[in-house]
């Protein structure tokens, strides 16, 4: 979200869960972990945790907020009023440590010899006190234009107000008479959510406070509670939205993979063979931004991609190490039995692959959104499936065996198919990013075919 963002930063509400597909498995990829493409590379991003099962959710938000900290103020609709024990102020760790370890990655190959009679394959298992004021009016202000201040606290270094509401202009007055800048859409904004007799969670940065907490970033907040409904409502985080927006979802759930029950989520494309100058500086990075905005465009702007699912038992290759139960408590999985963990052995960078190693009871879905106004009419809705099919966005490199033909037979017809897997590389390049076959093929230093004197170039002119 961009960071001259005054008011909405990130707004959210919560859910309801549904069974789905049978339950399958996925066979282990293998690879050496190289790189990973993380929700860093897009800077209108935002991150959300959301832990659920049955009714109960926790919601994670991650404020990554830039500006005057005396103007910042987050505004959340809830379904119930949360009482100062359902708040908690996390760590921006755990969102670093979701991210690392879902993130969408590269891993690498080696052709073995063609002249070796046998097979070498490797794996790399691998938010001032005193604008909390009352405002102008007070209690009897507060109820002439209908909004009820339900519970007022503070929690760390944010002070916190829970809002209800009749009707959404009476609302945004209150608010502006009380020091919040509102975006001049707000009121319709906020009208379906008092339609819905939803309470309004706003927080605010206690100056004093953040200033002792010797923090520099402003930290996450969380919220404890129990809802029918599992939902995002990102209507109310458009209202002053410039351009479209990413988003980041980290879905922690019991039973299996959580998908859209009202916008269509689609995988990723995966597991294809790239070129291998991908892995050269920031080239993987190029690639992924390319190629989400393509399968953006592609689906119309109107999906959400899956980028990961996998038990958080275990990951290969591991892009990071799978979250310890300490760190699935921290982000909200309330369901884990409090206890600290032992350490585990640290695998060499080479060998980056964890077995499964007891039950978590945990899976872990990454969602990634590109949404606005026009293509996204409703907030997200979230159903939880019975799909436990692990995936991964994935890309791989094959570096060739630097051999000559000569060496032996085999070495003539593996050189043969490793022309026509190169052309493949290239085409495959090519079709996820949009980028131009003929400059991919120039940066593999492979012959780029000429067409200027093709039989067929004037044929329909």
């Amino acid at each position: 979200m961009h960071s001259n963002r005054l008011f909405f930063k990130t707004v959210l509400t919560i859910a309801m869960l549904a069974p789905g597909a049978a339950i399958q498995t996925a066979s282990a990829f293998c690879g050496f972990y190289v790189g990973k493409a993380g929700s860093g590379l897009f800077n209108e991003a935002s991150q959300v945790i959301m832990a659920r099962d049955g009714k109960r959710t926790v919601l994670s938000m991650q404020n990554d907020y830039q500006g005057d900290l005396k103007q910042f103020a987050l505004v959340v609709p809830v379904p119930q009023v949360l009482q100062k024990g359902q708040v908690h102020v996390g760590e921006n760790r755990i969102f670093e440590r979701l991210d690392a370890y879902s993130a969408p990655r590269l891993v690498e190959y080696y052709d073995h010899d063609p002249c070796s009679p046998r097979v070498m394959e490797s794996m790399a298992i691998a938010m001032d006190a005193k604008s909390s004021r009352a405002g102008s009016g007070g209690p009897s202000r507060a109820r002439a234009l209908g909004v009820t201040v339900e519970a007022s606290y503070r929690v760390g270094e944010y002070d916190i107000v829970i809002l209800s509401a009749k009707q959404s202009d009476g609302l945004v007055v209150w608010l502006k008479e009380n020091g919040y800048q509102v975006p001049q859409a707000a009121a319709s904004a906020l009208q379906p959510y008092i339609r819905q007799d939803m309470k309004f969670f706003v927080a605010k940065v206690n100056l004093q406070e953040h200033a002792k907490s010797g923090y520099t970033r402003l930290r996450p907040l969380q919220f404890a509670f129990e809802s029918e409904k599992f939902m995002l409502p990102i209507r109310l985080g458009m209202v002053n939205a410039m351009g479209a927006q990413d988003m980041v979802i980290y879905m922690l759930t019991r039973k299996g993979r959580v998908e859209s029950s009202n916008y269509r989520t689609v995988k990723l494309p995966t597991g294809m063979d790239l070129p291998v100058f991908l892995k050269e500086g920031k080239s993987f990075g190029e690639f992924y931004k390319r190629m989400f905005d393509e399968q953006v465009r592609r689906e119309n702007r109107a999906v959400i991609f899956t980028e990961y699912f996998w038990d958080m038992n275990w990951c290969d290759p591991c892009a990071a190490d799978p979250l310890t139960a300490d760190e699935l408590r921290q982000a909200g999985v309330f369901w884990l039995r409090a206890k600290v963990s032992p350490p585990r052995p640290q695998p060499l960078r080479s060998q980056r692959s964890f077995a499964p190693r007891g039950a978590q009871n945990a899976v872990l879905t990454r969602l990634h959104v590109r949404y606005d106004e026009e293509n996204f009419p409703e907030d997200l809705m979230f159903i939880e499936t019975r799909d436990k099919r692990n995936f991964q966005a994935r890309y791989v490199l094959r570096h060739a065996w630097k051999g000559e033909a000569e060496a032996c037979p085999a070495a003539a017809r593996y050189l043969e198919s490793l022309r026509k897997r190169r052309l493949r590389e290239a085409e495959q390049l090519a079709s996820l990013t949009g980028m131009d076959i003929d400059d991919i093929r120039r940066r593999m230093k492979f012959p780029v075919t000429n067409n200027t004197d093709a039989w067929w170039k004037h044929l329909w002119k």
